[in-house]
């Protein structure tokens, strides 16, 4: 019995070895791959592009696309030299053009690009919601295709889900793609499509199942904005600035190969994609860099004044001390969920209903904190960043609607997440 305890006692400490010289050899190979990234980064960031840039340098907000002008030219390099690194979306396998990293790996440049303050290179529909469900649904002709050419910006992508008289209840949609042949026929209309004047093409829903129960006659097909019938028309809003559009479809041709999964099973798919967005729009809950002009304390700072490094109001410093703890705990929770990996899912929901209700929050605060430079909104009086604060204010209440109401959000908490009864 005894030699019987001891051999079982070698055999666990035999095991526990070899895993501890995997540990080891895992991190020697993160250590190397780190020191790998610094010397790429500083090799490759231009120096605008990094956190202690000359402020007289022109800001660019990339999107990349055909039609996409760059006021600092070092944008461009940025975006052209990360992209052929695939390290826009560094997860994705390296056939597809991505960087083809694990997710410690991902951590490692993340970390490092934090150090530098690289800016981000791309901003893109098609990196945050339509790459994962090509992914998933898309044949492998089609993530050849288009995954390269998202990954390096080459094509700049909008989103057609809803319709004047379809939001919350998208699957209600009536934009339809007859078939045609060789080709379908797209008719109808979307709206709330951000930057939808600027894109190059749309991934949209459309019906094709016109006699079929509505979640089921609905497919997933992705449109070139520069075919024959496609025009768009921007919708301005109470800032002055036209970020969505109207979109019209009139007897659009587009090739059958351009659909995305099976025909009228497309609401997998839209519900598919609709978690990423979420997933995506919940970041907008974290807060600006600290000491940026849309930091909560600098804001304060400025308006209510300090005294010994200390905001001068007891209350504003208990209520923004409130609002800080819980936006630690809730960019270490999204940290966790990306760590943890899998698909997105239900819990999407509940990251999108917090983090933006988490973002008006901090926008409600920073106002009250300003007093009568709150409602700045134009006058020599008032300085621009006064006066973009309060827009931006005003935008996150977009912010809970967009990806489907906080109402929406409850509900799909209640079902999906917490099972509970219809």
């Amino acid at each position: 019995m005894f030699f019987l305890k001891g051999e079982k006692i070698l055999f666990l400490l035999h095991n526990e070895i070899q895993n501890f010289l995997i540990w080891e050899n895992n991190m020697t190979q993160i250590d190397s791959f780190r020191e790998e990234v610094k010397q790429w980064l500083d090799d490759n960031c231009p120096a605008s592009m990094r956190a202690g840039a000359d402020p007289e340098t022109p800001l660019d907000e990339v999107w990349g696309g055909r039609k996409a002008v760059y006021k600092n030219p070092e944008s461009k390099v940025w975006l052209d030299r990360m992209g052929a690194k695939g390290w826009t979306m560094p997860t994705v396998p390296s056939e597809y053009g991505g960087g083809g990293l694990s997710k410690e790996e991902v951590k490692v440049l993340n970390e490092e690009m934090f150090a530098i303050g690289a800016k981000t290179p791309l901003l893109s529909f098609g990196i945050w919601m339509l790459a994962p469900v090509l992914l998933e649904y898309g044949s492998e002709e089609q993530k050849k295709e288009h995954l390269p050419k998202i990954i390096k910006g080459e094509i700049r992508w909008c989103q057609g889900y809803s319709e004047p008289g379809s939001g919350s209840d998208l699957a209600s949609l009536a934009t339809k793609a007859e078939d045609i042949g060789e080709h379908f026929m797209v008719n109808g209309q979307k709206v709330w499509t951000s930057y939808a004047d600027k894109a190059d093409w749309i991934f949209a829903l459309v019906r094709t199942g016109p006699k079929e129960p509505k979640h089921d006659g609905i497919s997933f097909l992705l449109i070139d904005m520069e075919t024959n019938g496609v025009s768009t028309k921007p919708i301005t809003l109470i800032s002055g600035k036209s970020p969505f559009c109207e979109t019209f479809f009139d007897d659009v041709k587009v090739p059958k190969s351009n659909l995305i999964g099976q025909l009228n099973a497309g609401w997998a798919i839209a519900k598919a994609l609709l978690q990423h967005e979420r997933a995506f729009i919940s970041n907008f809950g974290l807060a600006a860099a600290v000491g940026s002009k849309k930091d909560l304390v600098t804001i304060a700072k400025k308006h209510i004044g300090e005294e010994n490094g200390k905001i001068n109001n007891g209350f504003y410093r208990s209520e923004i001390a409130s609002h800080k703890i819980k936006e630690h705990a809730f960019g270490l929770t999204l940290q966790r969920a990306g760590d943890e990996g899998g698909k997105a899912s239900a819990t999407a929901s509940m990251f999108k209903l917090y983090g933006t209700e988490h973002n008006k929050k901090r926008h409600e605060l920073m106002i009250a904190a300003m007093g009568t430079d709150g409602v700045a909104w134009d006058g020599d009086e008032f300085d621009d960043s006064d006066k973009n604060l309060t827009k931006a204010w005003l935008r996150t209440k977009g912010n809970s609607l967009e990806g489907g109401t906080s109402e929406v959000q409850l509900n799909v908490i209640s079902k999906r997440v917490l099972g509970l009864p219809r």
